[in-house]
């Protein structure tokens, strides 16, 4: 499972450039009457859609081998476009009419005319990707030393690749020609097997197989030719358009449905990301019809879901083909085509596709909600911690790089290594002894991550980060004593929003309702005597002034992080919201002495679940003060509530 979260998450590279590609095209298409009247501006927005949307199968081969490769360079890159350039070009037609002998090139076996689809994409992708990870560091003898290492990346990508093209030369031409007689059968089933039609062409669009079952009922392959004679009006009213009709309703309301259930129930931390994705998906897809963007966000993510909507496209259309409703396209069944052909002789009540929209549009919305809460779906926005930072396109570095970067950010912005002459950490914060508190530049702290500095007196500073900061303090300690290369600058600040430990989130002014963790009387935030938690700093919350020595879990969720001296812990809610629990001020200086970890980081608790011990008799003679804040980490907007 973790491989198809990795699998999904470097989808998402090539994936992002084609909402606007589609938009383009859909444009074009508009523009030029769905193509009966062209002129330069529909043909210059077409060619430019055109250019990323003909060649999607070639942008999935270079970004699924740049996204799953491990602390890829671009190499990895290279080597997915090698494997593609090889395959597609031994199984192209003109190529397989040398192996038989064939004079005339359109007499080759018409599945090697799809053979440049997503699937093989994907193959050469991960292909060069694998390569990449095994072959990188690979030393050869003196006299061949120039292919030593990522030379040798690209070579090995080829023979491999050769191999590859040898199977699917005589794998492919059988599937593909399996599934049109298939086509050819089920077209006997009438509503029943056009309900099989739509279920199978979502299924097989992962391994672009769905050509293979549309030129059966779109084209005239079997004597249907349902596309074209829609479009020349020169089909039978009332039948003709039944193998398209119930696309419409899927693509311009259902997907729609689905991508505001999966931003819903994305984590307070990823609602940003997963808007980006989320919604370019659904206006493309109801635009235009162009679905990839989304199915392809959550195909690998959360494959039962991608199941449940092959499913719907199937319930819809043998219900389209049921009811007295017809509808065509020329490109694809989205908002452009619908328009266009409302007019058509061969449109039946098209009326009837918004009100089956909105039927399904409610119906994704509940479906899609109910299971990613229900079995904690991976979809955008929910995917697991791990899988990000491992060779994705939203982190270029390692995480040790990552930390290494903001560590030499923060060394420079205190002045260097030689101006901090102590550096210690507690839960969420570096404390330091700086030489010349001066040279400390608090807007470049900012900009390097830090969520705030608070100076506290004579020659000491605190930066405050996360719940991470023991990697920035482990990672200031390797810089400071030359254990690791400086990594080289760059002109943006490391964003730390992909681990979750400093980003603030969305701004959703949500309430959140909790279980006290704490027995004791319930205080204002302003009440701790500590500016980094009294002034909001560390993000909002309250303060309880403990008469007991147990924290429990305030809700379900995992532990986030524990820590060697016991005295704060921290969560992520079910929801995504992340607290941290610190009992008293300063406690850190106690070095666990009357503090003792009840949990391990990466539990699973409900709530109720004891989390941490303390002893407040130890904490007082130790000179601390016991004022336990409880804040919200990732959303500076939230305010906690505690149930009766």
């Amino acid at each position: 499972m973790k491989f198809l979260q990795r699998l999904g998450r470097s989808i998402m590279l090539p994936v992002a450039v084609l909402p606007v590609a589609a938009i383009l095209s859909g444009i074009s298409y508009w523009i030029s009457a769905g193509g009966k009247s062209p002129n330069v501006f529909s043909a210059f927005l077409g060619a430019a859609g055109g250019a990323l949307l003909d060649n999607m199968a070639l942008l999935f081969a270079v970004g699924i081998a740049l996204g799953m490769a491990r602390k890829s360079d671009g190499t990895s890159a290279l080597a997915g476009l090698v494997s593609w350039l090889v395959i597609t070009t031994l199984l192209k037609p003109e190529t397989v009419a040398l192996y038989t002998g064939v004079a005339d090139v359109n007499e080759v076996d018409p599945a090697f005319l799809k053979v440049q689809n997503v699937f093989v994409g994907i193959i050469c992708g991960l292909i060069g990707a694998y390569c990449y990870n095994r072959f990188k560091d690979t030393k050869l003898p003196d006299a061949l030393s120039f292919f030593s290492g990522k030379r040798s990346v690209a070579i090995v990508t080829a023979g491999i690749s050769l191999v590859v093209a040898i199977a699917l030369y005589f794998v492919w031409p059988w599937v593909y020609g399996g599934l049109v007689t298939f086509g050819e059968w089920i077209v006997t089933l009438g509503p029943f097997g056009t309900g099989i039609y739509g279920f199978l062409n979502r299924l097989l669009i992962p391994v672009g197989l769905h050509h293979a079952l549309n030129s059966v009922f779109w084209f005239d392959v079997a004597g249907i030719n349902d596309l074209n004679n829609f479009l020349s009006g020169t089909g039978t009213y009332g039948v003709t358009g039944q193998y398209m009709t119930g696309y419409f309703p899927i693509m311009m309301f259902g997907l729609p449905g689905a991508a505001l259930a999966m931003f819903l129930t994305a984590k307070t931390t990823r609602k940003k990301l997963a808007y980006g994705i989320l919604f370019s998906g659904a206006v493309s897809s109801f635009f235009v019809g162009v679905t990839e963007p989304l199915e392809f966000a959550f195909m690998f993510l959360a494959p039962v879901l991608y199941l449940v909507h092959a499913v719907f496209t199937g319930i819809s259309m043998a219900i389209s083909q049921i009811l007295p409703v017809r509808m065509g396209f020329g490109f694809s069944g989205g908002f452009v085509d619908l328009v266009l052909n409302w007019m058509n002789p061969m449109a039946q009540n098209p009326w009837l596709i918004p009100v089956m929209g909105v039927f399904w549009f409610f119906i994704y919305f509940g479906v899609f909600y109910f299971f990613i809460k229900r079995f904690n779906l991976k979809t955008p926005g929910r995917e697991d911690d791990d899988i990000l930072g491992e060779g994705t396109e939203f982190d270029t570095h390692s995480k040790d790089d990552a930390y290494n970067l903001t560590a030499v950010r923060f060394i420079d912005a205190l002045g260097g290594k030689e101006n901090i002459t102590d550096l210690d950490n507690c839960a969420t914060r570096l404390r330091m002894e700086i030489a010349d508190v001066g040279q400390v530049d608090e807007t470049a702290l900012k900009r390097a991550g830090a969520a705030g500095t608070m100076k506290t007196g004579g020659h000491s500073v605190q930066v405050v980060y996360g719940l991470n900061v023991q990697f920035v303090k482990d990672a200031m300690e390797r810089v400071m004593s030359g254990q690791v290369e400086l990594p080289a600058a760059e002109p943006e600040p490391a964003i730390q929003g992909a681990e979750g430990e400093t980003a603030t989130g969305t701004k959703t002014r949500t309430t959140i309702t909790l279980r006290q963790p704490v027995p004791g009387r319930v205080v204002e935030l302003t009440s701790v005597p500590d500016p980094t938690f009294a002034e909001g700093i560390m993000g909002p919350g309250v303060a309880i002034e403990p008469s007991g020595g147990t924290v429990v879990a305030p809700a379900d969720g995992t532990i986030g992080a524990t820590f060697d001296t016991s005295h704060a812990v921290a969560m992520v809610l079910e929801d995504g919201t992340e607290l941290l629990i610190h009992v008293g001020i300063d406690t850190v200086q106690m070095k666990g002495d009357g503090f003792r970890t009840l949990v391990e980081k990466g539990a699973r608790v409900t709530e109720g679940t004891p989390l941490l011990e303390f002893d407040l008799e130890k904490i007082a003679a130790a000179g601390h003060p016991a004022i336990t804040p409880v804040i919200v980490l990732n959303n500076e907007d939230a305010q906690i509530e505690f149930s009766a």
